[in-house]
């Protein structure tokens, strides 16, 4: 231990504190105001669905709060617990190669982090969202889906992984440099890949039939200027009855996907204006503002750890007792959250900011009041909660909350 244990510690129980007690007052605010339906929603929301999302918010809440704790022991436990440096020198000592060693520990250690995730998963689909009538995936279905993605996590992951391992050995002092761009690139890659090579190993994705929807839908497209793959159905209903729509793909590879439970819920009116509102975020470049404020975040990120590789006291004051760069990176991953919390309101601000204007988008290509009338259904049948607390989701919530959003969207309504 060292100074910047303390640091660590202090860093650590002040995030955890504040997330916490937010978590809390969230709660609390939630359960307050759960026998009344908000003023703006009397009208369309019954007491039985407000009561709902209210409880479901709840149960939510308090498996949350049990997940962040078990995070914080497990990460204590991985550093200043000496996890990591166990697994390191596990790995040094059976492996000759120094980057198979460290490749080893890292993903042993993301496995373990992965397995202590695992009850949580099971709890959260097969009790809290089956008590709610959400869950519509079995057994076999979740262990596939974990399978594959250990499998997927396996086969992407760690050629990555090792490539940059490779280029902090070998690049020299700028290879943070090197490794940002390898990253950013990959990135790029998969956001290009994923509708067609990644997106259909978990769900089927059909063509939507030719009808009024897909003329209306085709209408709004050309009225915005915007071109795609094909508009896709996706069976979303054998996990769960969660409804959702969205873009997915980059350049000449986009693809619009509607969930079957989405179509299923709202008329042809209520789905182009949920089109719309998800291609104001295309043609107002969220998108592209999005990739360049994590592009900015990441190489500011590596250029961090390029010179904390360096530095003694980094991997002491964490519990490793031998420097290697795998060891770095691993550190890096698993602690910074700890010190960039603070930033986590700046990004829900502009990403609020950003569901505004595509929202005002949405009201002059389509209907405002279809808008509002397909995001009241979906509050509903989703539970999501009318009255959520006004600090916490200033901080965590990337969408703007429901009383606020519909006022916004009155406002856009022509006469």
């Amino acid at each position: 231990m060292n100074s910047f244990t303390v640091v660590f510690l202090i860093a650590l129980t002040l995030s955890f504190s504040v997330q916490f007690w937010l978590a809390k007052r969230h709660a609390a605010y939630v359960a307050k105001h759960r026998d009344t339906v908000p003023d703006a929603f009397k009208n369309t929301v019954s007491l039985d669905a407000h009561q709902k999302a209210a409880d479901y918010t709840l149960e939510k809440a308090k498996l949350g709060n049990i997940d962040s704790i078990v995070g914080l022991v497990l990460l204590l436990l991985l550093t200043v617990g000496g996890g990591i440096n166990a697994a390191f020198e596990f790995w040094t000592a059976t492996v000759q190669s120094p980057l198979i060693g460290g490749l080893a520990a890292v993903a042993s250690v993301f496995l373990v982090m992965t397995l202590f995730e695992i009850p949580s998963s099971v709890y959260q689909t097969f009790v809290i969202e089956e008590k709610y009538g959400f869950n519509k995936s079995t057994p076999e279905q979740f262990i596939k889906d974990q399978l594959l993605q250990l499998v997927l996590v396996a086969a992407i992951g760690l050629p990555l992984l090792a490539l940059i391992l490779w280029v902090m050995d070998s690049i020299g002092s700028l290879w943070w440099l090197w490794a940002w761009a390898i990253l950013i690139g990959f990135s790029l890659l998969m956001s290009w890949l994923y509708p067609t090579m990644i997106a259909p190993l978990f769900n089927k994705f059909t063509p939507m039939e030719e009808g009024s929807l897909k003329d209306r839908i085709q209408g709004l497209l050309a009225r915005c200027g915007f071109s795609s793959q094909g508009i896709f159905i996706m069976d979303g209903s054998k996990r769960s009855g969660h409804g959702n729509a969205y873009f997915t793909g980059l350049g000449n590879n986009k693809r619009i996907v509607f969930f079957d439970t989405l179509i299923n819920s709202l008329d042809d009116e209520e789905l182009e204006a949920i089109l719309a509102h998800e291609l104001g975020h295309f043609k107002c470049k969220h998108t592209i503002k999005m990739l360049i404020a994590n592009a900015v975040m990441t190489l500011v990120s590596f250029a961090v750890l390029g010179w904390l590789i360096g530095e003694q006291w980094f991997y002491n004051g964490l519990g490793v007792a031998q420097p290697s760069h795998a060891a770095a990176l691993l550190l890096f991953m698993l602690v910074s959250s700890a010190f960039t919390f603070f930033i986590q309101p700046v990004i829900a601000y502009f990403q609020r900011k950003f569901e505004f204007e595509a929202d005002n988008f949405a009201s002059n290509h389509a209907k405002a009041e279809k808008l509002i009338s397909s995001l009241v259904k979906l509050y509903e049948e989703n539970a999501n909660t009318l009255t959520p607390d006004p600090l916490y989701s200033a901080f965590h919530y990337s969408h703007p909350p429901a009383a606020i959003r519909i006022a916004n969207l009155e406002s856009q309504i022509r006469v």
